[in-house]
């Protein structure tokens, strides 16, 4: 019988929906099997499509699908979506919209759960990047929740985001509120037959330009585009927007791959980190009888929950006195 990792390699359908929804659930045994798939990681281009609910990057993604696979590419999509309180999974399970494309072998679709989270990307979600990167997927598109200023979390593992934006929404005020016009290598504004779209363009253009300090040296510059994802126009214009931004990362990029570039490591470790000592240090507090007996006297009225956090909390962290 072949390994997790060995049928994740060789393209197996099945175990990399097992996994992947192993990873979302947050087994604990997972994370060999994802230690022995990273090496083969880092060969996927991942984009990030986010914005506000209602700007249709669902019906976007859809497009952008058709579009890759007409040049023989193979797609993976990640669409991280709410978490339904009372299951604790995706609200939406895989995108009705997307589901034309089921069939295709070389198209790989999953909704994921923000389970909370929201930054748009979860830890699940970049391990289940991991997987299609294993896996052999050319394109990985991660369309994420989009909540205003922690969407552009979405940067952290993608090469090109994309930021989707719409005529009379007020998002040409909410990328100001947002600051996304640092996280955005593409501005799409989709639904673009809309009364106000050239107003959106000239705010986002504005925004742009305040930065010219940084164009001048060669940074990229990104460019504003109008879509009517509906009807599949302006779509082939993004998707070739992308491959632009592809090739100016690959010139400018001093890492020997660009799926590893040092910054993007540092923040995925970083994470890693975090949510590692998190689930460690809550483990070792809440499943000791310390901990009952704190809960007791907060119910009996013998001591308040601040002070038996820090009687819990600090000895743990070798910080009690």
């Amino acid at each position: 019988m072949k390994s997790t990792a060995e049928k994740v390699v060789a393209g197996d359908i099945r175990a990399v929906a097992r996994l992947i929804r192993d990873i979302d659930d947050g087994m604990p045994e997972i994370r060999e099997v994802l230690k022995e798939i990273y090496p083969y990681t880092g060969k996927a281009y991942v984009i990030g499509i986010t914005g506000a609910p209602g700007a249709g990057k669902s019906t976007l993604v859809d497009r952008m699908i058709t579009h890759l696979r007409k040049e023989g590419k193979t797609v993976g999509v990640l669409a991280v979506d709410p978490t339904s309180p009372f299951s604790g999974g995706a609200i939406l399970g895989d995108r009705i919209r997307m589901q034309r494309h089921s069939m295709d072998e070389g198209v790989f679709i999953r909704s994921l759960a923000t389970r909370g989270h929201f930054g748009g990307l979860t830890q699940s979600t970049r391990g289940a990047i991991d997987v299609l990167d294993a896996m052999g997927k050319d394109f990985i598109l991660v369309e994420t929740v989009g909540v205003g200023q922690d969407e552009v979390e979405v940067v952290k593992s993608a090469h090109t985001t994309i930021i989707v934006v719409v005529p009379g929404m007020g998002d040409d005020v909410q990328a100001i509120k947002a600051g996304i016009l640092e996280a955005g290598d593409i501005f799409l504004i989709n639904k673009a037959d809309r009364e106000g779209a050239e107003k959106t363009a000239g705010d986002l253009r504005l925004m742009i330009d305040m930065d010219q300090e940084k164009y001048r040296k060669g940074a990229w510059r990104p460019p504003i585009l109008k879509a009517q994802a509906v009807a599949d126009k302006g779509v082939a214009e993004l998707v070739e927007e992308i491959h632009n931004h592809g090739r100016y990362l690959f010139e400018t990029s001093d890492d020997i791959k660009l799926g590893k570039k040092r910054v993007r490591v540092r923040e995925e470790l970083t994470d890693m980190v975090e949510k590692r000592i998190l689930e460690e240090v809550i483990n070792n507090i809440t499943k000791t009888a310390e901990f009952d007996r704190a809960v007791d006297s907060i119910v009996s009225g013998d001591t308040d929950p601040y002070t038996a956090c820090e009687e819990l909390v600090l000895p743990a962290l070798g910080l009690s006195e």
